[in-house]
Order: structure tokens, then sequence, then C-alpha cells
């Protein structure tokens, strides 16, 4: 990774992207000291112009941002770190640093979850009590959810019908660890019909 550190003065933004849910988290602005530390330490580390020093993200607060991909722009000049936040990220105590405090990407977040529940084989999860079922009891259940949201479709009864569209999405995600298929490999399926 060649990053030109001179079109800043030393310092080049760096942007802090959510690793599941892909929301923005923040912007920061890193030296080549900091670049370093971050790659050695796995915890995304800035230059605070500010305090005119490195300064960890985390250190204070303990909502540190872990390290999980690091790619650079095509000018060389920009940073993209996609990280797991351990808390807040923003000093405020939000999400992100920006107004935008929906759940988009939740369901990468949720597939996560599910999936974890089934590799580690937890005992009370009712996923994975579903999971070792088997994919057949999997897709029946997906079914039955499937009807119940079409059930709720004919009335007016807004909070209900999120709630059964919930539950089929979550059934689906449980359908898609079945069947060794991931949400990621659906969605680029969608994509591919976008012509």
């Amino acid at each position: 990774m060649n990053i030109d550190f001179t079109k800043g003065n030393g310092l080049v933004p760096v942007i802090i992207q959510n690793n599941t849910t892909l929301q923005v988290l923040m912007l920061g602005y890193m030296n080549e000291a900091a670049f370093l530390k971050t790659k050695e330490d796995k915890k995304v580390t800035f230059f605070s112009r500010s305090k005119n020093r490195l300064w960890t993200k985390g250190e204070e607060s303990g909502n540190f941002l872990e390290v999980k991909d690091i790619q650079i722009d095509c000018d060389n000049d920009t940073i993209l770190i996609k990280a797991m936040p351990a808390g807040p990220t923003c000093h405020k105590g939000t999400t992100s640093c920006f107004a935008d405090e929906t759940p988009k990407g939740f369901l990468y977040e949720l597939e996560r979850i599910v999936s974890d529940r089934i590799d580690t084989n937890d005992e009370k999860s009712y996923t994975n009590k579903l999971y070792k079922r088997g994919v057949n009891k999997v897709a029946q259940k997906v079914g039955e959810e499937a009807v119940e949201l079409v059930i709720e479709a004919k009335d007016n009864d807004a909070n209900l019908f999120k709630n059964e569209a919930a539950d089929l999405l979550y059934h689906y995600l449980i359908l898609l660890k079945a069947k060794n298929i991931s949400l990621l490999d659906i969605e680029k399926v969608l994509s591919s019909r976008n012509s």
C-alpha cells in the first residue's frame, strides 16, 4: 500500500465503515505513524489535529474500532477502513458521527449472529435448535412465515405486517445458512438482474 502522505501536509483522510453493515461511522486523519500503528495493533489510530498527537479511537471510552480491512483509493491519498466497533463511534454516544441512525445493513449483522449461534452450537439458541432439525424443517418454517405475512398483508395492521415480515426475513437467513448460501450471494443475483 503506497499512500501519498505528501498531498495533505502529511495527513490523509480516513473513512471508517462498519465491516458488517457498511454504514459510514466517521472520518478522521492519519499520518504515516498512525497508519503503521493501526496496521500493527489492528485498532484504528488517528492523528488528532486538536491534540497534535496519535490517538487510538476508544483509548478513553473503550469503544475501539477493530480493523477488518484496509483499502486505498485510486489516487493513493484516501484510506477506507472497514472495522467492527466495540460500542458507539461518535463522542455523542451514537453509532455514527453522521445523522442517519437507521439500521441499514443490519440484515448482514443478523446473518452474522445467526451464523455464530449455529457455528458455536449454542444449545440455548432457538436459531441453532431449528437449524439442527434440518433443511426441511427450516424450509417448512419459512413457508409458514410467508403464509402469515400474506395473511397480514390483507389486513390494515401495519405493525403486525412488519413483525411478520421480520419473522420471514429472520427464518430466511437460517434457511440460507442451511443451504450454505450467503445473503451476499443473493444480493449478487439481484444485482445481476438489474440491467
